[in-house]
């Protein structure tokens, strides 16, 4: 096995990889900013290496910095995290050139899959259904014109090298189509460097459901079930949950299916996650393949038993996955919410401040992924994510329950988070009954203080 794994991310996902890696045996190494010097995972590693200023593109992007890092403490892998690394192909080739292993999947699939554009013809040639659309990236407006007259209203156009909701327009009619090719085209070009985009025809009151694969260096691949992940707020998702409340098992099966032939036809070993859209009346479509662990794993671990990081390191150490299809069960129900430092009155702006008190709950069925703790500032260079509530039941119901209870203990004071959010959430009717799609967030108002600890005390 690996003797010491230099984790390339910060954050809760970097405190996670490191304690998957202290289980295994393996000595670890933290790279941070100087803003980061002291981050949890920094503290909890065996070694660590200052890579550069706050910034982003000076530190944790920082390709030479990272692999200096490594090579100077002796590094024989890089885990990537989920961060900017964890999808980049350039950077998982530099690793290969430098003879040290990228805990990930192969670097063409990274490639392939990167392309939205081209992941969706790759997808369709596997025989995965997806949305009617344009053949490959449009060319110019005149053609995105034309593709519109065959798919039509309401279609999306999204950005090729994009993902998580950059670079996309909604467009309803076609006087709407220039300024909204202009503005994705600008958005993607500031976010990915490439301005291409693509169009599909847009599903109204959708869900979203995405389904967990694993495969190794031998051509072994399974599905391990699916996530529904359709609470999201601007295309971040917020909430997440396995099973999903409208997947039977036939539907369950057609989707594992699909997601492992599509993982097949790239030749991909490692963690990745086939995502789909899903209609009002369940048919599903593929709409982008994320080539790396996810934010909300944690549930699929909750409801296999499967450890999804120490699977990755044992597969990019060349190990087979040593089990089948048929070996992997779904148990119980699990339910994650993203704890950030936002505002949720006011439209989940980031608050920033320091950590001042802080109470994390627990008891039966109950995990926290975080990084944080009491005097914790939090850097306004990153992502707002404190941290992941995961908890678990024998089914929905219980899951919930044990959700409700666990809200009205959490505690964290001196920045805004979403916890308000969340508990209002599980009380509203429509979600309690698995009744939402994507839209729910921005089309449901919740009253935040109605269901504080403060209120049920007095």
């Amino acid at each position: 096995m690996f003797k010491k794994v230099l984790v390339a991310d910060r954050g809760e996902i970097a405190l996670r990889v490191i304690r998957a890696c202290k289980d295994m045996g393996i000595e670890t190494v933290a790279i941070h900013s100087e803003a980061d010097t002291h981050a949890s995972h920094v503290l909890f590693a065996d070694e660590d290496v200052c890579i550069g200023p706050p910034a982003g593109k000076d530190s944790y992007r920082n390709y030479a910095n990272i692999i200096s890092a490594a090579e100077l403490t002796n590094a024989d892998a890089i885990h990537p995290g989920y961060g900017p690394l964890a999808e980049n192909a350039e950077f998982a080739e530099i690793c290969e050139q430098c003879g040290i292993k990228f805990i990930g999947p192969p670097i063409e699939a990274i490639r392939r899959m990167g392309d939205k554009s081209l992941a969706r013809q790759t997808m369709k040639d596997a025989g995965v259904p997806v949305v009617p659309g344009s053949e490959g990236e449009l060319e110019s407006l005149e053609d995105a014109r034309a593709w519109a007259e065959k798919v039509g209203f309401p279609l999306r156009l999204k950005a090729s090298a994009g993902g998580g909701g950059r670079g996309m327009r909604i467009v309803r009619s076609m006087d709407e189509l220039e300024d909204a090719w202009k503005m994705a085209r600008m958005e993607a070009r500031g976010a990915f460097t490439s301005d291409a985009v693509y169009m599909e025809r847009s599903i109204e009151r959708a869900r979203h459901i995405e389904i967990q694969v694993l495969g190794d260096e031998h051509g072994n691949i399974v599905h391990l079930f699916e996530r529904e992940c359709s609470i999201q707020r601007r295309n971040q998702k917020l909430l997440e949950e396995s099973p999903s409340p409208v997947v039977d098992e036939d539907m369950r099966r057609r989707l594992g299916e699909a997601a492992v032939a599509g993982a097949r036809s790239v030749g991909y070993y490692g963690a990745g996650t086939i995502e789909y859209i899903v209609d009002e009346d369940l048919n599903f479509y593929f709409m982008e393949m994320n080539t790396r662990i996810q934010v909300e794993h944690p549930v699929t671990e909750t409801v296999t038993g499967i450890d999804l990081v120490r699977e990755q390191i044992r597969i990019a150490y060349g190990e087979e996955l040593g089990y089948g299809q048929d070996d992997i069960r779904l148990a119980g129900h699990a339910i994650e919410c993203r704890i950030n430092s936002e505002d949720p009155a006011r439209n989940f702006i980031p608050s920033a401040g320091t950590i001042t008190a802080l109470h994390q709950p627990g008891g039966p069925g109950v995990r926290i992924d975080s990084h944080i703790y009491q005097g914790y500032e939090m850097p306004p260079y990153y992502d707002s994510l404190l941290a992941k509530l995961i908890v678990s039941g024998r089914d929905r119901s219980e899951a919930l329950a044990r959700l409700r209870r666990v809200l009205a203990e959490y505690t964290i004071e001196g920045v805004l988070t979403t916890i308000p959010f969340h508990r209002a959430l599980i009380e509203e009717e429509n979600f309690i009954a698995g009744r939402f799609n994507t839209d729910y967030v921005a089309d449901t108002p919740l009253d935040l203080d109605a269901i504080s600890p403060a209120t049920k005390q007095e």
